[in-house]
């Protein structure tokens, strides 16, 4: 194992030892307790089963047989999850066959960031991932489960299943995918046509018939963007079904995945085999995940999700930690935003299993884990096929079959990941630089000051943005507005970049892999809403953006930026970012959220 990859562990496992203890000490009571159809009273037994089959009352409370509980995100308004529809009586049925039973113990919320981009509802979209740990724990809280199934794919919903199911951490745990869509109109083409239509280029017609060509079917969107990295991580903690993550949801291995994933759950629950997932997410799992993230230049709305996920089990890992990874763990693949390719072709180019092989090969990740799999981790850097209606699992070739796509780690695309901290008199922030140009990796200009991203918006189509300048988008971290993602700034800015006028965007708000080749200094904390320097910050000083060396700096004299007033978001806007929409429910939300850097967790 690599020493600078010890070092960050070691770290980690010393300032987590009280949380760490005291969460296990916490699972360790729980694990010994009798199961919940012996424990229960009789009236909570009854209703806990009374809508069951009589068969499977016989098997669950006589026969003591194990009892799988399904959480899901299934509904129609994902792509990605409407594939869901009848995995409970695949479930059910592959259940039935070992003698056990399954109930479907509850669904969360699970929103689409990609339709309510730009609009209000995209300010609960960070606040859904705490919703949907809570759900989980809601659904988990009839205590009558030996083991837990969990269906979820994007953004905010396999964080808050993770979050949710390590407060059941007594409990073996599956995480069952269902794949993407098949590939459509290219991202490269689709981003050009978004770029058109922000020029007045293109036609409002002709920009749906081309989004509607990328996003076409059931199964998720095939850019690499917080989805799809949900994905690889899964991969890479040994949570999936090993390499269940970029099957289609139509390919005949698709339902053996599912059905497998049974297997291995209930597996999990015998005696000799017993691996709750409270055990399982330990801090080398963790760090697992954090490289996996680092070496594919995956989504940056996992600095804050996979902190708030290690704290759920007692983990503490902050930004500085993903830093030090990030310096020495090597970029391996290239995948949109990064690069040309989708999640179908990076998985034909060998995916998460060539990633994972390499990784382990070359020392950046720890092999010897847990996971749901009987062989760990390894089994990861493997590739699943159907031979005779049966699983097995197969060997990659050593080198990588697309060179564009995936390369090995004696041949990276980049000597560290995609990912950099920024620090400075403006706090601290991160930067996605995999695929921003060398050339623009050091950004200074004048600073354009917005409170709102529609101000950015409105000023490009006055013609106003015709140069170089550093976009200051602020009062868009959690306390202000829930911390919506700012996808809609990337055309308008790519088309001045694109003019060859140097731009780039400094932020309290998100924008996931979205900002591409735009220089973006994101998830800027101390947010402005919690006075922050951000809110110093006025039209005209000087900003310097330095991705090589990690900074990022405003340009003031010392003595003038110490006494400057930290300017406050207006009324009117203050009212219309807690009202409407359903925002009001999540005012307790923006009260109590932790900063970005923290995880924006809300339930501490």
């Amino acid at each position: 194992m690599k020493q600078s990859h010890l070092e960050v562990t070691e770290r980690i496992i010393e300032k987590s030892r009280p949380t760490r203890t005291a969460y296990l000490h916490r699972l360790d009571e729980i694990v010994n307790r009798q199961r919940g159809a012996d424990r229960l009273g009789c009236a909570n037994v009854a209703h806990a089963f009374a809508a069951m089959p009589a068969n499977d009352k016989l098997r669950v409370v006589v026969e003591k047989a194990p009892n799988i509980a399904i959480v899901t995100a299934y509904n129609e308004m994902l792509s990605a999850h409407q594939p869901y529809v009848n995995y409970p009586d695949i479930i059910r049925n592959e259940a039935h066959k070992y003698g056990a039973t399954v109930q479907v113990a509850g669904g969360v919320p699970a929103m689409c960031d990609g339709i309510t981009q730009g609009e209000p509802g995209m300010e609960l979209s960070l606040f859904s991932r705490d919703t949907i740990a809570m759900s989980t724990a809601i659904a988990l809280s009839h205590d009558v489960f030996d083991a837990a199934l969990l269906l979820g794919i994007c953004d905010k919903i396999v964080p808050g299943l993770l979050i949710g199911a390590l407060q059941f951490g007594h409990l073996p745990c599956v995480f069952v995918p269902a794949g993407p869509m098949s590939t459509g109109i290219d991202n490269t083409s689709k981003s050009k046509v978004r770029e058109q239509y922000a020029q007045g280029k293109v036609t409002r017609e002709e920009l749906l018939a081309s989004e509607s060509a990328a996003y076409h079917s059931a199964g998720t969107c095939t850019f690499y963007g917080t989805a799809n990295s949900n994905q690889m991580l899964m991969e890479a903690m040994g949570l999936h079904v090993p390499g269940a993550a970029f099957i289609h949801p139509n390919d005949g291995m698709r339902d053996l995945l599912t059905r497998e994933a049974v297997k291995l759950v209930l597996e999990k629950t015998k005696k000799d085999q017993f691996s709750p997932i409270g055990r399982l997410v330990d801090e080398h799992v963790i760090v697992n995940a954090m490289v996996a993230l680092l070496a594919t230049g995956g989504s940056t709305n996992h600095l804050i999700h996979w902190v708030a996920i290690a704290r759920a089990a007692g983990i503490i890992i902050d930004w500085t930690d993903f830093y030090h990874l990030a310096k020495t763990t090597p970029l391996l693949a290239s995948v949109y935003p990064n690069g040309k390719a989708d999640v179908n072709e990076f998985q034909s180019a060998g995916g998460p299993a060539f990633v994972i092989r390499e990784l382990i090969d070359a020392g950046y990740m720890f092999a010897d884990v847990c996971t749901v799999s009987h062989g760990g981790l390894r089994d990861y850097g493997k590739v699943p096929t159907k031979e005779n209606e049966k699983l097995v699992w197969k060997d990659l070739p050593k080198e990588s079959l697309d060179e564009t796509i995936v390369r090995t780690a004696a041949s990276p695309f980049n000597e560290s990941g995609g990912l950099r901290l920024l620090k400075g008199n403006l706090g601290r922030s991160v930067i996605k630089i995999s695929a921003v140009p060398e050339d623009r990796h050091i950004i200074e200009a004048p600073a354009i000051v917005f409170d709102a991203q529609e101000e950015l918006l409105a000023a490009f189509d006055r013609g106003e943005l015709e140069r170089d300048f550093i976009a200051v988008v602020r009062f868009q971290g959690p306390k202000a507005n829930g911390m919506p993602e700012l996808h809609k700034l990337t055309p308008p800015l790519a088309v001045l970049q694109n003019k060859g006028f140097r731009v780039a965007i400094v932020t309290d708000g998100r924008m996931s892999g979205a900002s591409g080749k735009i220089p973006a200094a994101i998830h800027l904390s101390p947010e402005a809403s919690a006075g922050g320097p951000l809110a110093k910050v006025r039209t005209g000083d000087i900003i310097r953006l330095n991705a090589t060396v990690g900074m990022v700096n405003v340009l003031v004299d010392e003595d003038e930026w110490a006494e400057r007033a930290v300017a406050e978001l207006s009324d009117t806007k203050r009212h219309q970012n807690a009202h409407g929409f359903g925002r009001e429910l999540f005012g307790g939300m923006r009260r109590n959220v932790l900063s970005a850097e923290e995880g924006a967790i809300t339930w501490l």
